[in-house]
């Protein structure tokens, strides 16, 4: 896919998918949901002050005839029943409002109702349209894991690679980034990135080609791949970049939206159920394509 153009039509061909809000009386969050209603993406059951959701959405012209609410005034209450709306198999996904992310993510966790999977670990997905590209690029992990070890390296990488899946791309080609593109043992992440490549190629991480160490100029462009003499399937055409650790990750995210003026969307995944869990500075259009895509990686994968 090129732009979340097509991301948004890919959603509309879902059957109906039920997004629960948690503490759902944020204005950007009700534009978003109640877009994503008027597209056929998705329903929305708003978990949150009754009182203030619908003065939100009076303001956004919705009548209250048109709203599924669930009335709960306390945000972490409020969390834990669109969670357990989810886990019980009446919403597909789950989307935070608002609610301070750790509280969310106590919801998400929790040993009764939460959506955690025994060890599984969850990671963050960002899907960027960069003016310029061809095509949408796949970023992890920016958001949820600060410096994943090798182990859980592997299913970040697999979280990601079933997004990429979900949007069509059968065999993503992975960038394992680092600072350099030669493995140094003073820098841990050019060991793990060749350590992904070699799992990769002998068939222990499936559905994807990986290659790394890459720095990002030759992962993203051909003629700095070519000008260093990397050979490779990946350098200069990556559809996912790996980040060694959630600083690069939110660094390269937010370069993107404010110095690359591009379009964003992200979604949590490794969970039970996708997780909508954007930024209070993404915008209503980012939110929008965030519950798209978190629809699509709803879905089941062959």
């Amino acid at each position: 896919m090129r732009k979340f153009e097509e991301v948004l039509e890919k959603a509309k061909g879902i059957p109906t998918c039920k997004v629960a809000v948690a503490a759902a009386e944020d204005e950007h969050v009700l534009e978003a949901v109640l877009a994503a209603k008027k597209q056929g993406i998705a329903e929305a059951i708003l978990v949150g002050d009754k009182e203030k959701i619908l003065a939100l959405a009076a303001q956004c012209g919705v009548a209250a005839d048109d709203l599924t609410i669930v009335h709960e005034a306390n945000p972490a209450k409020a969390a834990l029943e669109a969670v357990r709306l989810v886990s019980s198999g009446e919403a597909q996904v789950v989307m935070k409002g608002l609610i301070p992310t750790a509280d969310f993510l106590r919801a998400v966790l929790n040993k009764d109702v939460g959506l955690r999977q025994g060890k599984q670990v969850l990671s963050h997905v960002a899907v960027m349209e960069i003016p310029g590209r061809e095509k949408l690029l796949f970023m992890s992990d920016g958001a949820m894991n600060m410096r994943p070890d090798l182990p859980q390296k592997v299913q970040i990488l697999k979280n990601v690679v079933h997004v990429a899946h979900a949007l069509g791309l059968e065999k993503p080609r992975v960038a394992a980034l680092a600072a350099v593109e030669v493995v140094n043992p003073d820098m841990p992440e050019t060991v793990d990135a060749a350590a992904l490549t070699k799992m990769c190629e002998r068939g222990q991480i499936k559905g994807c080609i990986v290659d790394g160490p890459l720095a990002l100029d030759n992962a993203l462009s051909e003629e700095a791949a070519h000008h260093k003499g990397i050979v490779s399937e990946v350098a200069g055409r990556a559809d996912v970049l790996l980040v060694p650790e959630i600083i690069c990750g939110n660094m390269l995210y937010k370069a993107a939206t404010f110095l690359a003026q591009g379009a964003v969307a992200g979604v949590v995944v490794g969970a039970k159920a996708p997780i909508v869990m954007t930024s209070r500075a993404d915008s209503s259009a980012a939110k929008l394509q965030s519950i798209a895509l978190a629809v699509l990686a709803a879905q089941p994968q062959k």
